[in-house]
């Protein structure tokens, strides 16, 4: 039905067709929040990652090693899934991914198990300043996710959890109803590239889409209809044979 009824033929003119305001290419920050800066991404020293095998070897892996994810590690894998590379005024960001007409829906959240220099806890990823903005230290909100993952438990045991939300009003102004659909598509281009550049610094990623809907809304702390949880990924350092 959804299919059906998001064919071009049933919408109506968008509001950007209507000429109403766009939103805002991010969320605000909490100014009551600590806002920490990330290395920047042309400082960071990787290993050179040959694109064929990261194809080849790509795969889920729920078992990781006993072994923090540096802060460098860290801030690759964020410029590599949602960097910015340039904004265009008020009206778009140029990526490292693809999306339906520039409108980058998503906001990005992580869940910090073990990275080195931060605390345990949630942060949302700030991709137009490359900052994370921290929400909470909550030592046990890896078991509150674990459980609203549908009892998942690798999700305790990894470095760090992504998890993307979408605001689908970003894609909606342009799209109408139908940007429902871009923003699926566009959560796939974002964890494949996190897969992918994982390769190149000995992780691994395992892609998650079964969670409670509700419960996430409220870890998250958001309201589950004007932003919701898309989709979400483990990621951790590899097993030593793994590599």
């Amino acid at each position: 039905m959804f299919l059906e009824q998001t064919k071009y033929r049933f919408l109506g003119r968008s509001d950007q067709e209507k000429g109403v305001p766009q939103p805002p290419l991010e969320l605000p920050t909490d100014p009551t929040l600590t806002v920490l800066d990330l290395p920047k991404p042309a400082a960071i020293v990787i290993p050179p990652a040959d694109l064929r095998a990261a194809i080849e070897c790509r795969h889920s892996v729920r078992s990781y090693a006993k072994e923090p994810l540096s802060f460098d590690e860290l801030s690759f894998l964020l410029w590599c899934m949602q960097g910015v590379k340039s904004v265009h005024g008020t009206q778009a960001t140029f990526r490292t991914v693809p999306s339906a007409g520039a409108r980058h829906a998503f906001e990005t959240y992580l869940l910090v198990n073990d990275v080195d220099s931060l605390e345990p806890g949630l942060y949302r990823y700030l991709a137009l300043t490359h900052r994370l903005q921290q929400i909470t230290t909550d030592p046990t909100l890896h078991i509150e996710v674990a459980r609203a993952c549908l009892d998942q438990q690798f999700v305790m045991r990894c470095g760090v959890v992504f998890l993307w939300t979408a605001v689908p009003y970003r894609m909606t102004w342009r799209y109408g109803e139908r940007g429902y659909r871009d923003l699926h598509l566009d959560a796939g281009h974002v964890c494949q590239n996190l897969y992918l550049a994982a390769e190149a610094v000995g992780c691994g990623v395992c892609a998650i889409a079964a969670f409670d809907d509700d419960a996430m809304a409220k870890i998250l702390r958001i309201d589950g209809i004007n932003q919701f949880l898309i989709y979400l990924a483990t990621v951790g350092k590899c097993e030593p044979d793994r590599e």
